[in-house]
């Protein structure tokens, strides 16, 4: 089997509800990117890829440019055993994580359709029938938050994280967290994010003033050694998910003891085959993980639930429908959240394949 074509769509993407994060950081209307690789078997492979603008070095605009110079690469080799495709690129193109996922995920896709498994059994083996979700709450004014956080609690949702410092206001950082505490009641987890835009002494007057309350705190700050000052600060457990995006920086958060529970998220760290790695690591590290995506549709939500349910759940904190935010669905067929948790979807590879009509003519395509 070989490839012959790689095929891109720009897709925008809505979000149901505007998601403002911290230093004014706005999820709106963002652009997904698409990509099918084809095979002289008949067999096709899909992959998404959807950076968040001022979130991490990563830029839609710069997916189809960067696998149009992996193209010559691509075309011609055989997809099945994506890793092994993966280490010429990354010998032909340094760096781009971003850039590389989609194409990493369309690779597993066919090597699962090629065996007649779903991607899962590839992975390790299908460890749990499903997995819970958390739902992440946009950083309004407090009373709403609760509302929402009420709202999702009542359909099954139990763990919660609240966006933090919109309005740069600790004190309403302190309130909003007070508040969704008391609307889901003693027990759900509740965590705090400021998506790095917190300073130090900001995140330690938070963490102290809802010390009482049974609050994780979520990357407040830029840097580790920040994120590690606030915990032994506040005494309060912390998640890494900006900072956290390979094996040394793993390791680092794993010295500076920062890490009790971590963002593994596959366009972040290069696709499944680096997310699987770095999951491997975090099982021996002893961290909580999300395994997630920084944003996207059906494509990258089934991804993930297949990195998931093949993970030892007792590592398992939390996946995320990332499709349930946003709007167009690809894929009509894609997994859908029941009683605050989701499964994987069936069938062979991913399990799900994107509506043409809702992506319209390729933006690119390379043969």
């Amino acid at each position: 089997m070989r490839i012959t074509r790689i095929n891109i769509w720009r897709v925008p993407l809505e979000s149901h509800t505007a998601y403002n994060m911290a230093a004014g950081k706005k999820c709106e209307t963002v652009e997904t990117v698409v990509v099918r690789v084809e095979t002289d078997a008949g067999i096709d492979g899909w992959g998404e890829a959807c950076p968040i603008p001022h979130y991490l070095p990563a830029y839609a605009g710069g997916i189809a440019p960067a696998i149009e110079n992996m193209a010559p690469v691509l075309i011609g080799s055989d997809p099945v055993g994506p890793e092994a495709v993966m280490d010429r690129l990354d010998a032909h193109l340094i760096g781009h994580p971003y850039a590389k996922s989609p194409i990493d995920i369309a690779l597993w896709d066919i090597t699962g359709k090629a065996a007649g498994l779903p991607l899962h059994a590839l992975l390790g083996g299908r460890r749990v029938r499903d997995l819970p979700l958390y739902h992440s709450i946009t950083c309004v004014a407090p009373d709403e938050m609760a509302r929402i956080a009420q709202d999702v609690h009542a359909q099954g949702i139990r763990q919660f994280q609240v966006k933090l410092g919109a309005d740069a206001d600790w004190q309403a950082d302190v309130e909003r967290l007070s508040k969704v505490r008391a609307a889901v009641g003693d027990g759900p987890l509740v965590y705090g994010d400021w998506n790095c835009g917190a300073s130090r002494l900001d995140a330690i007057r938070v963490g102290r003033a809802v010390s009482h309350l049974d609050i994780m705190l979520e990357q407040p700050c830029a840097t580790l050694e920040e994120c590690a000052a606030v915990k032994s600060a506040t005494g309060l457990p912390m998640k890494i998910d900006e900072c956290a995006h390979d094996t040394e920086s793993l390791l680092k958060a794993s010295r500076l003891q920062c890490m009790d529970a971590v963002a593994i998220k596959l366009s972040k760290m290069g696709g499944i085959g680096a997310s699987r790695r770095a999951r491997d690591l975090c099982l021996h590290l002893g961290a909580q993980m999300c395994i997630e995506d920084t944003w996207g549709s059906d494509i990258a939500t089934a991804a993930l639930l297949h990195l998931g349910a093949a993970t030892d759940p007792r590592a398992v904190m939390n996946v995320c429908d990332l499709s349930g935010y946003v709007a167009p669905r690809l894929a009509p067929d894609g997994p859908e959240r029941r009683e605050g948790r989701i499964a994987p979807p069936e069938g062979p590879g991913l399990g799900v394949a994107p509506d043409p009509d809702r992506l319209g003519p390729p933006a690119a395509q390379y043969d």
